[in-house]
């Protein structure tokens, strides 16, 4: 089952720029030419979103950072998510003294490849400990950001992994033809153009696209491997685009723990030797 991500403007946007987005095939509702995600809400992800005020009293020592929305480079669209200002925050954190460890905490279906490659290798950098606790989905890039970290907690009911690579867009050429409307092509060459829905796709075409896509799918499978110590093979087995819940994750070896935000505080009290007090 294919479904679109995005409107007619933003899908020549994206399909332009090359974006391969990774994506979870599930929760999410079309209805008409717009989609909802089934994430709960969302912030507004300017820089100071990033860092609250604790429910506890006190100086806090362990940031928070969440990525809770569709994950891109840059932060383009209202409840978009970009993986610069994530780097940043887990670089801020890993650079103040008084912080002593970072949660990502992650409510994402994915997004860019690229954004979740980046948000990962911050993470694996920080030499302070890192944990991920996906709460409803860490699926697909979002996933991908979390075996950056040293630990990986999620709910039985969570929805994870999604290990696999979409670019699979809406097709508007026949809806075209009935309206009257030619498709001119006027590039420099055959691909120039290859992915704008307002044509049909070639076989070639789409080849050059599957090419790029069973690349990056497998620059996943070996950044899962080697994060997560798991035998490449395994993770191949895993990777045909679905999901999984907790439990199932865990036995997998793609999580660490079963747990929600009061275990991973007290994992990482036990571990900083203070309480935890979170600000993010």
């Amino acid at each position: 089952m294919k479904f679109k991500l995005f409107e007619k403007e933003r899908d020549i946007r994206f399909l332009k720029r090359l974006g391969i987005a990774v994506i979870l095939i599930a929760g999410l509702i079309i209805i008409k030419d717009e989609v909802v995600w089934q994430f709960g809400g969302y912030d507004d992800y300017s820089d100071d979103s990033y860092y609250s005020e604790d429910y506890s009293d006190g100086e806090c020592n362990v940031t928070k950072i969440d990525l809770k929305a569709f994950m891109d480079i840059e932060f383009y669209e209202e409840g978009d998510v970009g993986s610069s200002d994530v780097v940043a925050a887990i670089e801020e954190a890993n650079n103040d003294e008084n912080i002593k460890a970072i949660i990502l905490d992650i409510d994402s279906g994915g997004g860019v490849a690229v954004a979740g490659e980046e948000i990962s290798n911050a993470l694996s950098r920080a030499y302070k400990p890192t944990v991920a606790l996906i709460r409803g989905f860490g699926n697909s890039a979002a996933y991908w950001a979390a075996i950056g970290t040293d630990s990986i907690f999620a709910s039985a009911n969570s929805d994870v992994g999604s290990i696999g690579v979409t670019m699979s867009y809406v097709d508007y050429s026949q809806q075209n033809r009935n309206e009257g409307l030619t498709y001119n092509s006027i590039s420099s060459g055959r691909f120039k153009d290859s992915g704008d829905p307002d044509k049909i796709l070639t076989y070639e075409e789409k080849q050059y696209f599957m090419r790029d896509i069973n690349l990056i799918a497998a620059n996943f499978i070996k950044a899962v491997a080697e994060k997560r110590d798991l035998e490449i093979e395994a993770v191949e087995k895993l990777a045909d685009g679905s999901s999984m819940l907790g439990q199932m994750a865990l036995e997998n070896g793609l999580i660490d723990k079963i747990g929600d935000l009061y275990a991973v505080r007290q994992y990482l009290s036990d571990l900083i030797g203070e309480e935890t007090v979170i600000c993010w």
